[in-house]
C-alpha cells in the first residue's frame, strides 16, 4: 500500500501517466509471433493455433478478402503511419493463462501491478481479465457468478465451449464490411472477453477487461462481445494503456453488445495508451424492445484515437445514453462521436460529448443521428461541447442528423469556448489563486461525465486529467 502511494505522489510530479506507470518497453518473451504481409496462410496459421472450429475460420478469410478490397475510410486519416507488411500481426506471450497474479511472470505482474489492477479486482469488481499482446494472460470471476449461470471467459474458450451462442452474435452487430479496418480486425481478432449474462440476472459489480499493449511495431485486435439476455442487467468495465514504445503500435480492437428485451447494459472505457499508439476502436450495440445501453468513454492517451460508440435502438421503447470525454494535449488527434439510429417506435437516445483542447491538440466529433421512417415519436438530444486553452488548439464538430420520420424529434446543442477573464476574476476574487481557478474550471467542465464513472474510474480519470493540465494549474 505504501508503495501504491509513492507511486501517486510520483505520478503527480509528472505530465505523462501512461508512460510514468509502466515505464517504457521491455523485453516480454514471446512463444508465438507472427508478423509480416498478410496473407491468407496468415490467417489459416492463427486460426490453427487458437483450434477454431472452420465457420471462424471461413469468417476470419471472408474478413481478409474484404480488408483487401474495401478502400480507406476517409475519416481515418494519420492510419499510414502503421506498416502492415512489417507490423506484428499476433504476438503470445511464453506463459499459460493465470488464475493467480503470483502465477504470472514478473515482468507481465508488475505491469498490472503498477496500474492497481490486484487491489481494484479484490475492492470492488466481479470478474477481471487482462490481455497482453494478443491473448489473455489472467482470468478469474467471482464464484456468484457462475451460480447464476454467468459466462465470463477470454472469447477463444467461448468459441471453443459455446459455439452456438458465439456464432449467434459474433460480429453480426459490427460486421467486417462495415469498412477497411472492420474487415482487418475480423480476420486477425485475437483476445478479449466474452459475456453473457442469462435471462432476469442482474449483476451489481463490474466486470473489467484489461488491454495491454507491450511491443513497440505490434497490431492489438482484441474482441469483446457482451449479451444481456431479457431483464439481464451486467455493467462492463475496458481499460487500455501501453508503456513508452519506440515507434507505433496500432490497436484496432471491437466491441460488440446486444441487449435483449428489458435488459440494460453499460460499458465504460477510460483509453490510456501512450503517446505510440493509433487507436482504432470499433463499438456498437443492437438494443431490443425496452432495453437500454449506456457508453461512458474517456479518452486521454495515444497519439491518434478514432471512436464513436454507437447504438442501435432496433426495439419499441428501447434507449441509449453515450457520455464521451477526449482529451488532446500536444500534437494529438482525437477524432470522436456517438451514432444513434433509431429504427423502433417510442424510443430516446441523449449524445453528451466533451472535448479539451490544448498545446495544439486537435479534436473532431462525428456523430450521426439516424431515424428511420416508422420510428415514430422518437427523440435524440445531443449536446457538444468544446474546451479550447489556448490560440494553438482546434475543435471541430461534425454531426450528421438524417430524420425520415415526421413524428420525430432531434435537438442538438454545440457550444465551444475559451478560458476568459472573467471566470479567471470571479473565482480568483473568492480567494482562490489562477492556477487553483483554471483547474477548478477544467474538472468543472467534466463533472457531468466523471460523476457516472465508478468512484475507483473516476478518481484515475480526475488525476490524469490533472496531471495533462498541470501547467495550467495546481491540482490536489
Amino acid at each position: 500500500m505504501g508503495e501504491m502511494v509513492e507511486l501517486k505522489k510520483e505520478l503527480l510530479r509528472d505530465v505523462d501517466l501512461a508512460e510514468r506507470l509502466l515505464g517504457r518497453e521491455r523485453p516480454v518473451k514471446s512463444e508465438i509471433e507472427i508478423r509480416g504481409k498478410i496473407t491468407r496462410s496468415t490467417i489459416e496459421e492463427i486460426s490453427r493455433i487458437k483450434k477454431e472450429p472452420e465457420w471462424m475460420k471461413r469468417l476470419r478469410l471472408r474478413s481478409l478478402e474484404l480488408f483487401y478490397k474495401l478502400p480507406t475510410p476517409k475519416w481515418l486519416v494519420g492510419i499510414d503511419v502503421i506498416d502492415l507488411d512489417e507490423m506484428i500481426v499476433y504476438s503470445k506471450p511464453e506463459t499459460e493463462r493465470a488464475s493467480s497474479w503470483e502465477e504470472l511472470p514478473k515482468e507481465i505482474r508488475e505491469f498490472y501491478e503498477r496500474l492497481g489492477l490486484p487491489e481494484i479486482e479484490a475492492r470492488f469488481l466481479s470478474g477481471l481479465s487482462a490481455v497482453f499482446d494478443s491473448e489473455t494472460v489472467y482470468a478469474r470471476v467471482k464464484k456468484y457468478l457462475e451460480e447464476k449461470g454467468v459466462i465470463v471467459m477470454p472469447i477463444e474458450e467461448a468459441v471453443q465451449k459455446y459455439p452456438d451462442l458465439v456464432k449467434r452474435y459474433f460480429m453480426r452487430v459490427f460486421p467486417p464490411s462495415d469498412h477497411k479496418f472492420a474487415a482487418l480486425h475480423g480476420a486477425l481478432w485475437s483476445g478479449g472477453t466474452f459475456i453473457y449474462v442469462p435471462r432476469g440476472v442482474k449483476i451489481r459489480e463490474p466486470i473489467e477487461s484489461f488491454f495491454l499493449i507491450g511491443k513497440s511495431g505490434e497490431g492489438q485486435f482484441e474482441h469483446s462481445l457482451i449479451v444481456a439476455d431479457e431483464g439481464a442487467y451486467v455493467e462492463w468495465i475496458e481499460g487500455c494503456s501501453a508503456p513508452r514504445l519506440t515507434k507505433f503500435s496500432f490497436h484496432d480492437g471491437m466491441v460488440e453488445a446486444y441487449a435483449h428485451r428489458n435488459a440494460t447494459i453499460k460499458i465504460i472505457t477510460v483509453q490510456n495508451w501512450s503517446k505510440d499508439v493509433i487507436n482504432l476502436n470499433n463499438k456498437r450495440a443492437i438494443a431490443e424492445e425496452g432495453a437500454r445501453v449506456d457508453w461512458v468513454e474517456g479518452s486521454i492517451g495515444s497519439k491518434m484515437t478514432f471512436v464513436y460508440p454507437s447504438t442501435i435502438l432496433k426495439g419499441d421503447n428501447s434507449s441509449s445514453r453515450s457520455a464521451v470525454v477526449t482529451i488532446a494535449k500536444g500534437p494529438y488527434l482525437k477524432d470522436s462521436g456517438s451514432k444513434m439510429i433509431h429504427v423502433g417506435r417510442n424510443t430516446r437516445s441523449q449524445v453528451i460529448n466533451k472535448t479539451i483542447s490544448a498545446d495544439g491538440g486537435i479534436n473532431v466529433y462525428r456523430g450521426i443521428i439516424r431515424i428511420v421512417k416508422g420510428a415514430r415519436n422518437a427523440v435524440a438530444n445531443v449536446e457538444c461541447e468544446s474546451l479550447i486553452l489556448d490560440d494553438k488548439s482546434k475543435a471541430h464538430t461534425y454531426p450528421h442528423n438524417q430524420v425520415d420520420e415526421p413524428t420525430a424529434s432531434v435537438n442538438h446543442e454545440a457550444t465551444t469556448g475559451r478560458l476568459t477573464e472573467p471566470q479567471l476574476f470571479y473565482l480568483t476574487s473568492r480567494g482562490l489563486t489562477e492556477e487553483e481557478a483554471k483547474s477548478l474550471i477544467v474538472l468543472g467542465f467534466l463533472e457531468d461525465v466523471l460523476k457516472e464513472l465508478p468512484f475507483e474510474y473516476a478518481n484515475v480519470l480526475t488525476k490524469v486529467v490533472r496531471l495533462e493540465f498541470s501547467e495550467y494549474g495546481a491540482f490536489g
